[in-house]
């Protein structure tokens, strides 16, 4: 089994990966929280144990990061945590991929794991929406290339802007609402966030598939708000909450084979 991290913007998310594909275990921290590494030695060791981890012979830790400044703190508290040791996956990284793009080196990890992932367990031209911090659309080969995509505001951008820019508006859950058109102020905020996020991918998937020339593209969705999100949209064909982690599990398995 192979520990393996997310790093975000926001959250790290950590994933006890058996092989490539089976999730037996996963929990969400926050990244904003500063930490030593003795504190992320303690929290993490204390998390696989009340999860039942804690005497798991995890083979290695994998780590992907879009937060530079952490890896110089997870790094040294995962080679205390996992004895196999610690891989860490970016744009310069052996990977069957290719990133046909015009800086290859600014690549985010998510990014790279996820065409990775893509290539594996799809094998076809696909679009994958991942719904964190920022919403980033992946454009990836059926044969493993990274060829650009988007990058727009994330699903809690608007719940947030409302929240700091109004005096009088309420913060409301980023749940679909009963009905799109609002009879007081909390469903009118609900339904304008949700939907608004709802017909947002919708339409950028169908601008970047008739610019791409890849109607037939599979859209997968992934990230914590996947499943929520997924359903509701007319365009997303497959929510797959954990393809980063598969990605980190899969380059943990090439790198360190």
């Amino acid at each position: 089994m192979q520990l393996v991290l997310d790093v975000g913007n926001t959250e790290t998310v950590v994933g006890a990966v058996a092989g490539r594909d089976e999730v037996r275990g996963h929990w969400r921290i926050s990244t904003q929280v500063p930490r030593t590494a003795d504190e992320y030695t303690y929290l993490l060791r204390g998390m696989l144990r009340d999860s039942g981890f804690g005497d798991v012979p995890f083979r290695r830790a994998v780590l992907g990061s879009v937060v530079p400044a952490a890896n110089d703190v997870l790094v040294p508290t995962l080679e205390r945590l996992v004895e196999g040791g610690v891989l860490t996956v970016d744009a310069t990284s052996d990977l069957p991929i290719r990133l046909e793009v015009d800086e290859p080196r600014s690549v985010g990890a998510d990014r790279v794991v996820n065409t990775l992932a893509a290539r594996e367990m799809y094998g076809r031209d696909t679009i994958a929406v991942d719904l964190g911090t920022a919403t980033t659309y992946d454009c990836i080969t059926a044969d493993g290339v990274f060829v650009g995509g988007v990058i727009a505001p994330g699903v809690s951008a608007g719940l947030e802007w409302l929240g700091r820019r109004t005096a009088k508006l309420p913060r409301v859950e980023f749940l679909p609402p009963d009905t799109v058109i609002g009879t007081r102020t909390e469903t009118c905020i609900r339904s304008g966030i949700f939907y608004g996020v709802i017909d947002g991918i919708d339409g950028m998937v169908e601008r970047i598939r008739a610019e791409w020339g890849r109607p037939d593209a599979l859209v997968v969705a992934t990230g914590g708000y996947a499943p929520l999100v997924g359903p509701h949209t007319r365009t997303v064909e497959t929510v797959e909450p954990f393809l980063t982690l598969y990605g980190l599990a899969i380059a943990g398995e090439l790198l360190g084979a």
